[in-house]
């Protein structure tokens, strides 16, 4: 399905868009990926949504991928006699392992790995980071501290620890039994939360034993610290500002999404921007100007995607908020100042063959009448190496692998087509004009660049550039067999 902008759209599922009706008309709308969110929904629920979105799928003839997003460890205090209390500035208030119920001085934390890490002057945040609480005095069993910022705590509100990195595994045994069921479904990407540190991500690489692609949710302080590790064994990043917002100051956010945004796309792995794009749209059928403001910047930024969580799962108007997005992404990317920008930011890597001939791909499509770069990839790093540049041109992914079409469902600019497997390079400019031709990026008297790697089906072997004819009767009498 032909896109008229470069920035790809996650769309959240849920109550809202629980049907197939829906599921399809999201898609054509512009998502291009589904998000399945494992915090909601049962597993027959989960499943019968992936069917959903694998019918859409084949009946529309356009690859998607499917994220889905695990959990994470939960840290949360315990229930209150009274269901809640009020806590004032100034006050005294622990946390213990007790499970009585909780008062106006005291209530349970669960959680013995959080008091093994405190230490004196650590702040835990509570509902948000609505209540802040500073340590005075701690143990293994217990915390004493002042309330810094007062407010209403209640059962089983969720609890962060920014200052420290907490001796939590990123994957619960929930997580665990998920992750093997959505890997036995088939997604394409999974999004690992509470990450901290990189082993969190091999962990749960090894567990899914090459069956998804790993994308690592950037959410913590220590894994901000950590990002360039992180990122080094991950296949993807999330920023996911909502929790970042309430573990750092909110001021901070912003540069470290510029950051964030940068680096994953220097590395040729794709990132989103997520949390709170368009939350007004949850209730009303039209955005505020922040929100869309908000967009525009991520898309200036480079970003690969933005997604919509609440808005497309719950709100009241999915189908708008999606077109709205895809609005703004087209709206943008025809500013001569994305250009700019976006060309500003580019960052030479000339440290492999495939470095080399997706950058000399890119010039030759920017200093002459190039229509589209297409590239042949069976595992969709050439597409990956492609979309890090950013060219100004269409990039048409030609694959025989379904699931590297689906996978770069969610990286920058790229349109994949399916192909049959191939032993001749004239046979692949030749399928490669035909998809130039068919998805209206071209005609007979245009010209492509063609990337490949020869021989064929090899991961890692890109090695041929060619710029190539649309007209096939040019092709079969001027190429070698």
């Amino acid at each position: 399905m032909k896109r008229d902008r470069k920035t790809k759209i996650v769309a959240t599922l849920g109550p809202a868009s629980n049907t197939y009706e829906m599921i399809r008309k999201l898609h054509e709308a512009g998502a291009d990926v589904f998000r399945l969110n494992m915090s909601h929904g049962s597993h027959p629920e989960i499943a019968e949504r992936h069917r959903m979105i694998r019918q859409v799928e084949k009946d529309l003839d356009s690859p998607i991928a499917i994220l889905a997003d695990l959990q994470g460890p939960k840290l949360r205090v315990g229930v209150f006699a009274n269901d809640s209390e009020e806590l004032e500035w100034g006050e005294t208030f622990r946390l213990d392992l007790s499970d009585e119920p909780g008062t106006h001085k005291r209530v349970q934390l669960p959680h013995p790995e959080i008091f093994a890490a405190l230490e004196v002057g650590t702040s835990l945040l509570v509902n948000d980071g609505k209540i802040r609480l500073r340590v005075e005095e701690c143990g293994d069993d217990f915390a004493n501290c002042t309330v810094v910022t007062g407010g209403t705590i209640s059962n089983r509100k969720g609890v962060n620890v920014p200052d420290v990195v907490l001796p939590v595994a990123a994957l619960s045994e929930k997580d665990r039994k998920d992750l093997e069921f959505v890997c036995a479904l088939g997604v394409d990407w999974l999004a690992l939360s509470f990450v901290q540190r990189p082993e969190d991500v091999e962990e749960a690489r090894q567990l899914a034993g090459g069956r998804a692609a790993i994308l690592s949710k950037i959410e913590k302080p220590a894994a901000v610290k950590a990002f360039d590790s992180i990122l080094a064994v991950s296949d993807g990043i999330m920023v996911a500002r909502g929790d970042l917002g309430v573990e750092l100051p909110v001021q901070n956010v912003p540069p470290i999404q510029k950051r964030l945004v940068r680096k994953s796309r220097a590395a040729a792995k794709p990132v989103i921007v997520a949390t709170q794009m368009l939350e007004s749209m949850i209730e009303s059928p039209m955005p505020t100007r922040a929100e869309v403001s908000d967009v525009a910047t991520a898309i200036y930024e480079g970003t690969d995607a933005v997604m919509l969580s609440a808005e497309s799962a719950a709100g009241d108007y999915p189908i708008e908020a999606v077109t709205t997005m895809n609005n703004v992404a087209i709206e943008v990317e025809s500013d001569p100042t994305y250009t700019s920008i976006i060309e500003a930011s580019r960052t030479a890597q000339r440290t492999t063959i495939a470095d080399g001939i997706v950058a000399a791909a890119r010039e030759i499509a920017e200093t002459t009448d190039i229509k589209t770069i297409c590239c042949f990839t069976s595992s969709g790093t050439t597409a990956a190496l492609v979309a890090r540049e950013r060219p100004r041109v269409p990039i048409i992914a030609m694959t025989s692998s379904r699931g590297a079409a689906r996978r770069l469902s969610l990286h920058w600019g790229t349109q994949c087509v399916m192909t049959g497997e191939l032993e001749r390079f004239k046979q692949a400019v030749v399928n490669a004009a035909r998809a130039a031709r068919s998805e209206g990026y071209a005609d007979e008297n245009d010209q492509i660049v063609v990337t490949a790697g020869v021989p064929f089906n090899q991961p890692g072997t890109t090695n041929i550039l060619r710029v190539a004819p649309c007209d096939e009767r040019l092709i079969y009498s001027t190429d070698p067999e």
